[in-house]
């Protein structure tokens, strides 16, 4: 069945080292030894990464065996660079789409591509966003589900959402720098407690503001299944109901009705989870995803929607339909 993953990710297999450039800071470049790619933060080794996870050839031979007819490549969270100066941000995020741009023009029959843009400065942000849009082709925008502990409900970022909305510009909101990471350092717990939490920090974050409210054509996916938030919307609908004064402060809208008004992927590794998640969010608003080219990935991208269970409608939706209204909107679908 045709697939469309809406959550991949893809670096550079080279780029400048910011660190030495600028005279500050832990941005992220890639040192090549023998056989091992490895990314460096600043002079420390943060992680070593395959050849899938820049190579063009090894991603479509990958694809290939998995089924997988299109990737949604977005940068990887680590290289947002929200905490660099605004015009460094800036910088790097043009850099990052300008690969990006280039990697669907070679193969634009199997990538579509997300940008990064400097949420530091919202209007920079604006900037690249609209130049992502305009110039490069780039079908929308990832962010971070915080800005430098920020909450996306600030309202700083409002002109950013809404300008996005203006623009017709899906975005594909991804956990980074989670809150509490550095009390949880050990077993891996940043990224199997703390990544749900943010998404659902993001979430009702956006909820609650109004940012939803005030912007019905906003067009935004979740990563993760949408962490937390689909598991603990009965706690979050309870808090709004019994502490009106805290959590309706500026939007008095129930949260439960926000369900279909956004999208998540599929990425949460149980068959229990996932049927549970399509019950909740809904089936038309489940999503392909599989965070390639990652451990914590699902290693054959929508094996667990295949093993579920569930009838073919039901999976054309998750494979591939529901990205389409994502990236697309319901009605302008045909030039995908």
């Amino acid at each position: 069945m045709y697939k469309i993953d809406i959550h991949t990710h893809i670096i550079p297999e080279t780029f400048p080292n910011w660190t030495k450039k600028f005279g500050y800071g832990e941005f992220i470049h890639l040192e090549h030894r023998e056989c091992d790619a490895c990314m460096m933060k600043g002079d420390k080794l943060f992680r070593v990464v395959e050849r899938n996870c820049f190579s063009v050839e090894d991603r479509l031979r990958d694809m290939e065996s998995c089924g997988v007819e299109i990737q949604v490549i977005s940068t990887i969270p680590v290289l947002f660079n929200y905490w660099a100066k605004p015009e460094h941000g800036y910088e790097t995020s043009r850099f990052f789409n300008d690969h990006i741009a280039e990697t669907v023009a070679g193969e634009p029959r199997r990538f579509i591509g997300l940008g990064t843009v400097p949420m530091q400065d919202t209007e920079l942000s604006i900037r690249e966003m609209e130049r992502c849009m305009k110039e490069l082709k780039l079908a929308g925008i990832e962010i971070g589900t915080n800005i430098n502990g920020e909450n996306l409900s600030e309202p700083k970022f409002f002109p950013f959402f809404k300008a996005a909305e203006a623009l017709n510009c899906p975005i594909f909101i991804h956990p980074w720098n989670m809150m509490g990471e550095s009390e949880m350092t050990k077993y891996l717990l940043p990224w199997l407690v703390g990544m749900p939490a943010e998404t659902s920090r993001a979430i009702c974050s956006l909820i609650f503001s109004g940012v939803f409210e005030k912007l019905p054509k906003l067009r935004i996916a979740f990563a993760h299944g949408g962490g937390s938030f689909p598991f603990t919307l009965g706690r979050i609908e309870q808090g709004f109901k019994a502490r009106p004064d805290l959590t309706a402060v500026d939007n008095p809208v129930n949260p439960r009705n926000y369900l279909g008004k956004f999208w998540v992927d599929s990425l949460v590794h149980d068959i229990k989870s996932l049927c549970f998640l399509i019950d909740v969010m809904g089936e038309d608003f489940v999503c392909l995803g599989s965070d390639y080219p990652f451990p914590l990935g699902e290693e054959v991208p929508g094996r667990l929607i295949e093993e579920s269970g569930m009838d073919l409608p039901v999976r054309e939706k998750l494979f591939f339909r529901n990205a389409l209204k994502w990236l697309k909107g319901a009605d302008n679908q045909e030039n995908i």
